[in-house]
């Protein structure tokens, strides 16, 4: 196994469980939900000939959430649907040509860094809670929970991208 599957599949268990033990029972005034899982999309190395396995991941990685959480699949096919639009939400904020493989997300711009996450995580969200609640008659509901959640997510998925990230010498 080499050094990148290795960090991957640890990433991908600690992310799992440090959503199920601690961030799935956080539910502030009903609309806040912090959803950290999410950075293994972030951080999944991507490139043209690993999409199906990393969608196929994606889709894992929301599996394990909803079965922890009995949730039914919202977070499965928020996951698959986040992980399909990624390439697209990365062209649209580092540019046309960036580069798959190069491209290291602790190492972007302040910048383009919080309008990648604010674009990954209003997507999942987005999804996730439109799913959950699944009615047209509570679409502002789906928004607050949408923006407040996402709010609370970023400021998590900053915290731990400056925690983790190795500083450069």
């Amino acid at each position: 196994m080499n050094r990148s599957a290795f960090l991957n599949t640890v990433r991908f268990v600690v992310l799992v469980l440090f959503q199920v033990v601690i961030f799935n029972h956080i539910n502030f005034l009903g609309y806040i939900n912090p959803y950290v899982y999410i950075l293994f999309i972030v951080f999944f190395p991507f490139d043209k000939d690993n999409r199906i396995p990393f969608i196929f991941f994606s889709f894992l990685l929301g599996l394990c959430i909803d079965i922890f959480s009995d949730s039914g699949g919202v977070h499965a096919a928020a996951s698959v649907a986040t992980a399909y639009a990624r390439p697209l939400l990365m062209r649209s904020v580092f540019g046309v040509s960036y580069d798959y493989h190069h491209i290291k997300i602790e190492k972007t711009l302040f910048g383009q860094r919080i309008n990648y996450l604010i674009l990954l995580i209003l997507t999942h969200h987005f999804i996730l809670f439109g799913l959950e609640i699944f009615s047209f008659a509570h679409i502002l509901l789906i928004l607050k929970k949408t923006v407040f959640s996402a709010i609370f997510t970023l400021i998590l998925c900053l915290i731990f991208i400056s925690l983790f990230s190795r500083k450069s010498k």
